[in-house]
Parts: C-alpha cells; sequence; structure tokens
C-alpha cells in the first residue's frame, strides 16, 4: 500500500480540519496551519506543558507547521517569490550589527524559539511525520457514532426521515513473506437487513454526516446486534481471502527451502570442522537453529489481519 503526493494532501488537510486548526496560508504544494491543542497534543510531544496547561489553566501555545507535500515544486515557488520581492532597506538593528560584526567578528544570527516559530517538515509515503498523524487520526477516530444530516426539506417534513443503522469496519491486511503487500477494505453491513457492502467509503463521499440526531429524524430498530454483524462481517472477509490467489506464498515457501539449504549446508560443514571441541560445536549449533528461526520468521507467508476503526453509521 503506498500513497502519492495528492493522497497525502488530501488526507492531511481532512486531519487538520477535522481537529480544528487554523490555516495560515496554503497553495498546491504546502499548508501552513497554527495546531488546535488536539492535534498539538498528539503531534508535537509536550505532555510536560499540557501538563502545565491543565493544572494552572493558562491560555494554550500551540506550535505552528508548515506541511509540505511537493519539496521541489515549493522550493521553486519560493525562490520565484524571493526574485519579484524587492530588498528591504537595512533597519537599525541590521547596522548594529554589523558594527558589533567590525569589532567582535562575526555575529550569527539568533534562533527564532518558542511558540510563534513555524516549523517545516516534508510529508511524504513513509516518512515520520506522516506515520505520526496516521496513528493520531487512527487513536482519535477509532470509534464514530455518526448520523447523516438531512436537508431543510426534510426536516420540515410531516412524516419523521427513517435512519438505517450500519455497522463499518476498516480492515487493514497484509500480505507478507520477505515481501509484503497491504490492503485496505471499508465493510459496512445493515443492522436491518444484514446486507454487506464492499466499499462503504463509496456510500459515505456524498453524505453530510454529524454525531447529533437531527430532528424529526426516526431510528430503526436493529434486527442485528454489533457482536453478531461484527462476526458476519469477519465471516464474509474470510471467505474474500479464501478465493485469493496464493501463488506468492507457495513461491515464498520455495525461496525459504533453498535459504534453508544453504544455512544447513553452512553450518554441517562448519560443525565437522570442529573435530574434538564438543563446547564449540553446541554453539554453532545454537547459532543455526537461530539463523532458521530468523528465516522462517522473514520468509514464511503469512497473512494479517487487523481492525484499524470502526463505527455505526445512521444513513437515510
Amino acid at each position: 500500500m503506498t500513497m502519492n503526493a495528492q493522497q497525502v494532501q488530501r488526507f492531511v488537510h481532512t486531519y487538520l480540519e477535522a481537529t480544528g486548526c487554523s490555516v495560515i496560508e496554503r497553495s498546491p504544494h504546502h499548508v501552513t496551519v497554527k495546531l488546535s491543542p488536539e492535534a498539538d497534543k498528539a503531534l508535537t510531544n509536550r505532555p510536560y506543558y499540557w501538563g502545565y496547561v491543565e493544572r494552572t489553566g493558562v491560555p494554550a501555545q500551540t506550535m505552528s507547521f508548515t506541511f509540505i507535500f511537493d519539496g521541489e515544486a515549493y522550493r521553486a515557488e519560493q525562490e520565484r517569490l524571493a526574485d519579484h520581492t524587492p530588498p528591504t532597506p537595512a533597519s537599525g538593528n541590521a547596522a548594529q550589527d554589523q558594527v558589533m560584526g567590525r569589532y567582535f567578528g562575526h555575529v550569527p544570527t539568533l534562533p527564532q524559539l518558542g511558540p510563534g516559530r513555524i516549523l517545516q517538515e516534508e510529508l511524504r509515503y513513509g516518512s515520520r511525520r506522516l506515520h505520526q498523524i496516521f496513528e493520531a487520526a487512527r487513536d482519535g477516530g477509532k470509534y464514530v457514532y455518526l448520523f447523516e444530516q438531512p436537508d431543510a426539506r426534510q426536516l420540515s417534513a410531516r412524516s419523521p426521515v427513517v435512519y438505517e443503522a450500519w455497522l463499518s469496519i476498516c480492515y487493514k491486511i497484509e500480505f507478507a513473506c520477505d515481501l509484503k503487500r497491504e490492503e485496505l477494505q471499508w465493510l459496512g453491513i445493515s443492522l436491518k437487513s444484514g446486507t454487506i457492502v464492499t466499499d462503504f467509503g463509496a456510500m459515505l463521499e456524498t453524505r453530510q454526516l454529524s454525531p447529533l440526531l437531527a430532528g424529526n429524524m426516526h431510528v430503526q430498530p436493529a434486527e442485528l446486534s454489533v457482536p453478531e454483524a461484527s462476526s458476519s462481517l469477519e465471516s464474509y472477509l474470510t471467505e474474500q481471502l479464501r478465493q485469493q490467489d496464493y501463488d506468492w506464498a507457495e513461491q515464498a515457501k520455495e525461496r525459504l527451502r533453498e535459504e534453508l539449504e544453504v544455512i544447513d549446508h553452512y553450518y554441517d560443514d562448519l560443525i565437522k570442522e570442529q573435530k574434538e571441541e564438543e563446547d564449540k560445536k553446541e554453539a554453532i549449533s545454537e547459532q543455526h537453529q537461530a539463523r532458521r528461526k530468523e528465516m522462517v520468521w522473514q520468509y514464511e507467508p503469512k497473512v494479517l489481519v487487523s481492525a484499524i476503526n470502526c463505527g455505526i453509521f445512521h444513513l437515510r
């Protein structure tokens, strides 16, 4: 599984908007934001500062970031803007620095510290900061309970609008051996009819969702409990995985067999060289078994399934 720059940008913008961050500047290649308290706690690793804020009640000073999605395009744009920006006249402070430099040597510019500074980071798939945002989004959105918002005409209708409850679970599937491939399966099941939808995210793209139940709305009673619906989704996903092509697993087993043959041959010869030294033979044998375990762990094919997040969605 991978993401291009546009997909990374959309995801980051969605996270920043969902957590209430304030956008300072935005372009096709970057976004500069002042983090909300929620995002600052999740991304800046300042537990002592936030503990102090919560104990004393002082106003929080959140940090600001420039997140760059296309480094080359962003730097080219900054150079173009710098070429078209007229130079600013020297200030009194600059003149003072020149005098100090004449007598005391070079005067380095002090770095800008504190909450007023703006940190820059390039976000690309695999980067540490993007992984941190993934973790924050997952932790903050593991479980949701949302209602589709009706339009004004439905709010004023005589008969109430009926909601149907859906359980949705987003699964991450890892096909792993010495190589690795990941897939996301976003499944949904109606708690009323038991109907399963394979791309539940597509059902939500055009709908406005809110944690609040609007007026003139009626929620249908569920026929399935959440544990029953979850079991149905697991059974469905298991059946889908059974129908996958597993040639990659057979190829991985063959590579494992070849690697184990090489290791066995190497250590067998090494043990034969230690004719009378039993202590060395025992140490080599232990090392041999450890190497075999490493190869099995690395090459043995496996399918790992984990639930990333889930929610109850009440849809019209």
